[in-house]
């Protein structure tokens, strides 16, 4: 059986049915964008599923979100992929549902300095000051990855944490010298860009080639309570994923919608660029294994100890467990 999760063929092409069990999925929210679970739920495509996705508050960043799966206030978790494998190697017995981001030419994680600072590339980066959302996720490990792979050594730049709401103020302030946009952060770095003034020196596409970004992240547990409802929830958060490639005005109007509702900015939702995945949320075992690779390397994690099959759910005509 391949390791891939719910593909296009499965997700787009069935009509839900209904399903004898109501369950309710709890999450937290991300300021400036929607997932696509939320995205599913605004386009009625849970109706009649039995599942529901419910808001309890916001993540400042991955590592936050999972914490709060862990302790299981939330039934959905989502996270970085070098997050999510930091969190399954401390003990918790995650599997991934789908990609959440995936990035490449057209969505991804941008690194601005301003337009006359001394910095040029990720040679320069040592000693600097690097404002990422949270330590220990996707934009952390990017530095550290870029470091790498200039020669130079992976914790020789600052890092400190900003939320994103936040960064375009910081790096304009003189604060930090670099700011990080996540891949997730379209909106607000679009907004930023539209300002002018700031220069990229570096996005996470030169690092990582394009490779899935993050992933939505259930407890195995729950999967194996609810097969029904983990399948549909996964299948029509793929719908979703496609729907945003494929009217990418609606979507924004939508986020628009669901970020006014919120008390956010609805402006920023002009700037969002898409989710950036494979069609069908496809994710392939790359997504997962480039990050356990990295994890070994840095020696904290022991090899052979995971594979990405063991966090992958796998695809076919039901939801199961590997």
């Amino acid at each position: 059986m391949k390791h891939v999760l719910i593909s296009l063929a499965l997700s787009t092409t069935l009509t839900a049915p209904a399903w004898a069990e109501d369950v309710t999925l709890r999450y937290l929210a991300s300021h400036g964008g929607i997932a696509a679970h939320e995205l599913a739920q605004e386009l009625g495509y849970f109706d009649g599923t039995g599942v529901t996705v419910e808001t309890v508050g916001y993540a400042s960043g991955g590592p936050e979100s999972l914490m709060a799966l862990a302790g299981g206030s939330i039934e959905i978790g989502s996270a970085a992929t070098a997050a999510v494998l930091n969190s399954i190697i401390g003990g918790n017995d995650f599997v991934a549902a789908y990609p959440t981001n995936g990035i490449n030419d057209q969505v991804q994680s941008i690194f601005y300095v301003l337009e006359d600072s001394p910095i040029q590339s990720v040679k320069d980066l040592p000693g600097k000051t690097v404002a990422v959302n949270t330590l220990g996720a996707h934009l952390d490990y990017t530095v550290r990855e870029a470091l790498h792979q200039n020669g130079l050594p992976a914790d020789s730049a600052n890092l400190v944490t900003v939320p994103g709401p936040q960064l375009e103020q910081v790096l304009r302030s003189g604060q930090v010298d670099v700011a990080a946009f996540g891949y997730w952060q379209t909106t607000f770095e679009g907004a930023a860009r539209q300002a002018g003034g700031l220069r990229a020196i570096l996005d996470d596409t030169d690092v990582l080639g394009e490779i899935a970004g993050g992933f939505t992240v259930l407890r195995k547990d729950w999967v194996e309570d609810h097969p029904e409802a983990a399948q549909q929830f996964i299948r029509q958060s793929a719908r979703a994923l496609d729907y945003a490639r494929e009217h990418p005005q609606e979507t924004r109007q939508i986020i628009a919608r669901v970020l006014e509702e919120r008390g956010e900015n609805p402006g920023v939702a002009q700037y969002f660029a898409g989710f950036g995945v494979r069609p069908g949320g496809l994710a392939t075992e790359r997504d997962i294994q480039f990050w356990i690779d990295v994890l070994v390397r840095e020696g904290k994690l022991a090899e052979g100890r995971l594979k990405a099959s063991d966090i992958l759910l796998v695809t076919g005509d039901e939801v199961a467990l590997k």
